[in-house]
């Protein structure tokens, strides 16, 4: 079984830990919950399968049925709360707090670079940048960048990236290690939303550059959730071919954002006239 700190989902960690005692002994849910200390004897499968969620006593019982101690423990108890938490505030404190503990104890947390990665706008924008660029100083580069940005800020950044491996020297330059960046698990996506806010905020901006440079349009329309499965899917569509044409591109002259955004500007009327019945 992985290490704690290696996960984010404490129910998926949970259920490992479950899987690992059931291959190695006659192990089952109701002594699992037993040990626990919860009088239902399903209670940590209902758990695992996201129907309840564990309370303060809950979190503490069910870590030490599983032998966490230390900073072990500790990390349980923040990981709970990140999967728990409901307000985003709060999510990304607990997610803080969880790559905080992993940093004082010299673990790497999965996927905890590319959560940093969302943290800024620079990012993205200089990994793209900065290939095209050889020899740049952080100086040059931050006076490409539309949006203000400092020579440190770029440093920083290009720091960042080399140290994730988003980024690597070759040839005495910097290249990508990889064509695209994506996320799965919880944390990343949270971390894509802050990404979504910035990307946006950069567009308004953007608006007073010359119309061969930028591209804005937009429609205002009714829908049913039919149709807005439908306009989802076929932006889902949209977006991966734009994605394969700039993956084929071999003569980059400009890094460039693409924000595709369908959301709703009044509540649903249908519920509506159904709560006035």
């Amino acid at each position: 079984m992985k290490p704690i700190i290696e996960y984010t989902d404490f129910r998926k960690f949970m259920r490992d830990y479950y899987e690992e005692r059931k291959r190695c002994s006659a192990f089952s849910w109701r002594e699992f919950s037993k040990i626990a200390g919860f009088s239902s004897p399903s209670y940590m499968k209902v758990v695992c399968d996201g129907k309840s969620k564990l309370s303060r006593i809950g979190v503490e019982r069910t870590g030490a049925a599983m032998g966490l101690a230390g900073f072990e423990m500790d990390y349980f108890r923040a990981m709970v709360k990140f999967g728990q938490a409901e307000v985003e505030a709060k999510k990304v404190a607990a997610y803080e707090e969880m790559l905080s503990i992993a940093k004082m104890y010299k673990v790497r947390v999965l996927e905890g670079d590319l959560f940093e990665f969302y943290d800024t706008w620079r990012n993205p924008v200089l990994r793209e940048l900065a290939p095209l660029m050889p020899g740049a100083t952080p100086g040059e580069l931050a006076k490409m960048c539309y949006p203000e940005v400092s020579a440190q800020e770029v440093h920083e950044s290009l720091a960042f990236l080399t140290k994730a491996g988003l980024l690597k020297k070759s040839e005495g330059k910097l290249v990508q290690s990889e064509t695209s960046v994506k996320g799965s698990n919880d944390a990343t996506r949270l971390a894509m939303r802050g990404m979504h806010r910035m990307m946006s905020q950069l567009a308004t901006p953007a608006l007073e550059l010359p119309v061969e440079e930028r591209n804005f349009s937009g429609v205002t329309m009714g829908l049913s959730r039919e149709s807005y499965s439908k306009i989802e899917n076929l932006l889902d569509e949209f977006r991966r071919k734009i994605i394969a044409v700039a993956a084929e591109e071999k003569n980059v002259e400009q890094v460039y954002r693409l924000n595709l955004q369908l959301f709703p500007l009044t509540k649903n009327v249908k519920e509506r006239e159904n709560e006035n019945d």
